[in-house]
């Protein structure tokens, strides 16, 4: 047992959710489709936002496992004002150096998205990245969701199934990993080292979403929870277009046809 697996052995699911993501802090930022890394993809962020948030006018956004911060600063460039949240201390340092050297007033605490600790009706926006598919107990925490978002406010999900892939997924990763074979791949990206590839597999396997969080599903389930005028939106291609520009060509490609998708969804006024 390596000492990485021998120091989690008495963790709980979510202590080791909680702990890889203090490990990718360090290089979170240096992969494509995580930080932001043209205009090109930050119009295309904002454009996706607008489309499902409207004008930020005076409003307030809660931006749940804001990690390193990305989606905190793409809504504070719209002119929400925006709280981050995150249960990684390392994370939470990264955003706040991040924000801090670019002159943004975000509000970065520390807090558990699947347990929040804010009062009811606290927010008029929330939006998460790339979270939902990591949730042990999604229902509960969308009924938390729903808690703190005021009457009106507006869910904003971006997430994928990153477990299912299809058939053209399958051919373009088999030829991925020939062409790192064969030292072919063109363009250099920054990969995950073994030890946190094998935890990662370890995690997805275990997760509530373990055969993937497919939209429909998740959209089910908000609606279960309370959530009304649900919208399922695939057209996200104007982002990972911008975000294909930055990889090997095998994997930007993949990331076109993927089954990545943003759910809108709205909490019923009074």
């Amino acid at each position: 047992m390596t000492d990485g697996a021998a120091r989690r052995s008495n963790y709980g699911l979510r202590d080791e959710i909680q702990a890889f993501w203090s490990e990718r802090a360090a290089t979170f930022d240096e992969f494509p489709g995580h930080e932001i890394f043209s205009e090109a993809e930050r119009r295309a962020w904002h454009a996706l936002l607008t489309r499902h948030l409207g004008p930020a006018g005076e409003r307030t956004a809660l931006d749940l496992a804001s990690g390193t911060g990305v989606m905190s600063h793409l809504l504070d460039d719209l002119g929400f004002r925006v709280t981050g949240l995150d249960w990684s201390e390392a994370m939470l340092a990264r955003a706040k150096a991040k924000a801090a050297a670019r002159g943004r007033r975000i509000d970065f605490r520390l807090g558990d998205a699947e347990r929040i600790l804010e009062a009811d009706s606290s927010f008029d926006v929330l939006v998460c990245r790339h979270l939902v598919w990591t949730l042990v107990d999604p229902a509960a925490c969308f009924r938390e969701w729903l808690r703190v978002i005021r009457p009106g406010g507006s869910l904003l999900i971006v997430d994928g199934d990153f477990v299912r892939l299809s058939f053209a997924e399958r051919v373009i990763a088999r030829i991925e990993t020939l062409a790192r074979r064969w030292a072919a791949s063109g363009a250099s990206a920054p990969s995950l080292v073994p030890e946190l590839s094998e935890w990662h597999r370890s995690i997805l396997s275990r997760v509530y979403f373990h055969d993937g969080a497919r939209a429909d599903s998740i959209a089910a389930m908000l609606a279960q929870t309370g959530f009304v005028d649900i919208r399922i939106d695939t057209r996200l291609g104007d982002i990972h277009r911008a975000q294909a520009r930055n990889m090997p060509f095998a994997k930007g490609l993949a990331r076109q046809i993927q089954h990545r998708y943003a759910i809108r969804a709205v909490k019923v006024a009074p």
